[in-house]
């Protein structure tokens, strides 16, 4: 709760009427100050008073490709029973600040807006809460409280098609691969029989033996796993433009574009950041295929990779050789896949030294002004000034 500059003008005047009146005999000034107190009193308890509000948010649709439209439907609803509400009412939407009329609402009744959330820009952009104003009549004092929750849109990097997906190296039949589809190939385990299974699938001598039919479970191991690292250090990407570093954008498009062709054609994807936060982290193998766009309200953190790539920002942490012994020890797949930025490229030594780990590496270079030299660490570099560029160049490529 605040005073206006009207109510302190006249609380003080008020002060000084009384104690001009006491002082002084005059029982005119009393009066006044004491109605000038009174009324800021009764102005304060006027404003106290809060309104029972319900706020309900949904946004069409929560997730959404940079540049595309995205609107969000606030409803208002008053479930008091005293009174109409009238109330100056605002709603946060990113950096803007978007006006709700609530004029009048009675007991019951609701009132519903609708406005366009901005998507210009990659990124998280939180919408409430709402946030209300009341004044009393004569405007002496503004009290101000918060309604709702704060709701997350995602607006996800552009995704360009990728014709061409890198199909990895052979692998033995007896390999292990995580998180590989059951189905084919090689004997996993055995389970039980279940309505839909083929019978030439079931192993009868388990079958005799346990007394119930049971079938083999068999696995593709020779499927390729598709590895994005994105370099998201500040080093990386020096240069800005109106305080948006153009090739870290241009890199999150492309990451988003390698990890949609993946899903698209039904291949293990994961996706890593050079740095990133806990909140961040890479989903177990269960979840990194999920790329697809949304609909509804969705609170709480990311829940997929093109999530992920809503939320990453560049930070001044983490180094590149980290990044890179870790994949040395992990061998998370056999296609690596690193996009960086011209402050990378001085670092691409050791993405070099990953060749023996990983069959295919391919190396994206955004936003440099020179082309990267030819035979770089023995990588394949592909040079682009944007995503729609490196996309282009990707289905050119004739070799992983």
């Amino acid at each position: 709760m605040g005073i206006t500059a009207r109510g302190i003008g006249l609380l003080v005047a008020g002060v000084l009427l009384l104690g001009t009146g006491f002082r002084f005999g005059y029982p005119e000034l009393t009066v006044l100050g004491a109605a000038a107190g009174v009324a800021v009193a009764i102005a304060v308890l006027t404003a106290a008073w809060r309104p029972r509000l319900q706020v309900r948010r949904q946004a069409d649709p929560d997730r959404v490709a940079r540049g595309e439209p995205a609107t969000m439907t606030l409803t208002l609803r008053n479930t008091g029973r005293l009174g109409a509400a009238s109330l100056l009412a605002v709603d946060r939407c990113g950096d803007q600040v978007v006006p709700v009329p609530v004029l009048r609402l009675r007991p019951g009744a609701d009132t519903t807006v609708r406005y366009q959330v901005p998507t210009a820009r990659r990124g998280v952009v939180p919408v409430g809460p709402l946030r209300v104003t009341r004044r009393d009549p004569l405007g002496l004092v503004v009290l101000a409280r918060t309604y709702g929750d704060s709701v997350p849109v995602w607006v996800h990097p552009r995704v360009h098609p990728l014709r061409a997906v890198p199909t990895g190296a052979g692998r033995s039949l007896d390999g292990q691969v995580d998180a590989v589809p059951h189905g084919s190939i090689t004997f996993d385990s055995l389970r039980e029989y279940v309505v839909g299974d083929e019978l030439r699938r079931v192993h009868w001598r388990t079958s005799a033996r346990v007394g119930e039919l049971m079938v083999r479970e068999n696995v593709d191991t020779s499927l390729p796993r598709i590895v994005v690292l994105l370099d998201n250090r500040t080093v990386a990407h020096p240069q800005r433009v109106r305080g948006t570093a153009e090739s870290f954008e241009s890199a999150c498009e492309a990451a988003a574009s390698v990890v949609t062709a993946a899903v698209r054609e039904d291949l293990p994807v994961v996706l890593l950041f050079v740095a990133a936060p806990a909140d961040l982290a890479e989903a177990g193998p269960g979840h990194e295929g999920q790329a697809a766009h949304g609909n509804g309200t969705v609170q709480g953190g990311p829940t997929g990779p093109l999530d992920r790539l809503a939320a990453v920002s560049l930070t001044g942490e983490g180094t590149l050789e980290a990044a890179v012994a870790r994949l040395r020890r992990e061998r998370l797949g056999d296609t690596l896949v690193v996009l960086t930025g011209p402050g990378g490229r001085e670092d691409l030594g050791h993405v070099g030294a990953l060749r023996g780990a990983y069959p295919s590496v391919v190396v994206g270079v955004f936003g440099a002004t020179e082309p990267t030299p030819a035979g770089t660490g023995g990588l394949l570099v592909v040079d682009a000034a944007d995503g729609a560029a490196f996309a282009a160049e990707w289905d050119g490529v004739r070799r992983w």
